[in-house]
């Protein structure tokens, strides 16, 4: 009896044993895993250190980080994700004439009596567009020059 019960606590002290005995993911395997998922974003990294993901680099939007951070989780192995990443400022560009708005109202006063033309500032310069005819072209050029504005493209087809 003193056998039976010894060797049925043996069994069940081996069982548990097996039980608890998980297979460990190696750091290395799980570095594979994590930098396939990183790869989608070629800004980003990632390093794992003890089961620990760490994610750095710089994303477009707080949801394309939100969507690495929650694929890395999803890796068997990877006990916590640690966000060191950052979200790219959006690059604003602001656009300044180089004409002076005043001298823009000049120009405009100065061919108000010629409907077909408009005074434009493009590519940063004063330009008139339109159609005209010899004699109106001739009017507007001595009316802006006048002016003494500098530059201004005389883009107007003359008919």
């Amino acid at each position: 009896m003193k056998k039976t019960i010894a060797m049925a606590a043996l069994a069940l002290a081996v069982s548990f044993g097996s039980i608890s005995c998980k297979k460990k993911i190696s750091d290395a395997d799980l570095q594979t895993q994590a930098t396939t998922v990183v790869t989608s974003n070629a800004n980003a990294s990632v390093e794992v250190k003890d089961g620990q993901a760490h994610l750095s680099g710089t994303f477009a939007d707080q949801a394309s980080k939100d969507e690495m951070i929650a694929s890395l989780k999803a890796i068997p192995g990877i006990k916590e994700v640690h966000d060191m990443s950052t979200i790219e400022a959006p690059v604003v560009v602001e656009t300044v004439s180089a004409v002076d708005p005043a001298v823009q109202q000049k120009v405009t006063d100065a061919v108000k009596d010629f409907p077909s033309v408009k005074v434009e500032v493009i590519n940063g310069e004063l330009t008139l567009t339109g159609n005209v005819s010899p004699q109106q072209a001739r009017k507007i050029k001595m009316s802006v020059d006048a002016l003494k504005v500098g530059k201004v493209n005389y883009n107007y087809t003359v008919k």
